[in-house]
């Protein structure tokens, strides 16, 4: 696939993925969601150890165009369902199930469902300008791309009540301060510090990574027990792994050890 509104790509088991339609603050249209299923499916079959996405720009993303051919309002009553179904529930899903780390560096205004697909990411740096807003309430309609879920977990009732139903501007130290973020940074070190875990994550043990991200985002749903029980397969499983034996390896011959992810 030709990309006309990403920039990707995949080198030193890094993933890089550019939202690039600037003029529009990086909002989705229907075209940029295919774009980015393509690279995501990408980035999961090739090489890559770490994701890394941000945004074009002076915005890391509006949220949804609603020029879009998909969401215009008109005289007609719009299906915003099929929109969700069809783009935003696979690409949540998708930044979730992908078996490595995945950095968000949100470089500007992260609106609507552009900061929920931030939330998304397993980790979360922001420029020191960026703001986060959940401006869905101001068009009548409730946060979608998994925001209803991600910020009673994140921050509690009470903070997600009041962002999600006043539609206030939320700033990145603020959000840092609430623990809705990992790290709010001053803005010309935010990429440094983004390419610096990008690095730091292409070498690190992805398989424990992974599974790692996996057993904190399975938590919510489980029991004391159950969480037990699955921590104990996952050692079970990364027991027999090449990166537990060089890691313990490492340690006992104090050098740095040599992971290959598996």
């Amino acid at each position: 696939m030709s990309y006309q509104h990403i920039v990707f790509s995949l080198a030193d088991n890094i993933a890089r993925i550019t939202l690039n339609r600037p003029d529009r603050l990086n909002s989705f249209n229907a075209d940029m969601h295919l774009e980015l299923r393509d690279a995501l499916t990408r980035t999961r079959d090739g090489s890559a150890r770490v994701l890394l996405l941000t945004g074009a720009g002076r915005g890391f993303c509006a949220g949804q165009d609603l020029s879009d051919r998909n969401v215009a309002a008109g005289s007609e009553p719009v299906d915003l369902g099929y929109s969700i179904e069809t783009y935003y529930k696979p690409l949540v899903l998708a930044l979730r199930a992908l078996e490595m780390p995945v950095i968000c560096a949100v470089n500007g205004v992260a609106a609507g469902a552009g900061a929920n697909i931030a939330l998304a990411c397993d980790i979360v740096l922001a420029a020191r300008s960026a703001s986060f807003i959940q401006a869905f309430c101001k068009l009548g309609l409730v946060p979608d791309a998994g925001g209803t879920w991600a910020l009673p977990r994140l921050i509690g009732n009470a903070r997600a009540m009041g962002l999600a139903m006043l539609g206030d501007k939320l700033s990145a130290e603020q959000a840092e301060n609430w623990g809705l973020i990992w790290k709010c940074l001053d803005d010309d070190k935010l990429m440094a510090e983004a390419e610096r875990l990008a690095v730091h994550f292409s070498t690190a043990p992805t398989k424990g990574l992974a599974r790692t991200k996996q057993a904190i985002y399975t938590s919510g749903g489980n029991t004391l027990e159950q969480q037990l029980d699955f921590e104990r397969d996952c050692q079970r499983e990364l027991g027999f792994g090449h990166d537990y034996r060089e890691g313990v390896a490492a340690f006992m011959e104090k050098r740095a050890p040599s992971f290959t992810g598996k």
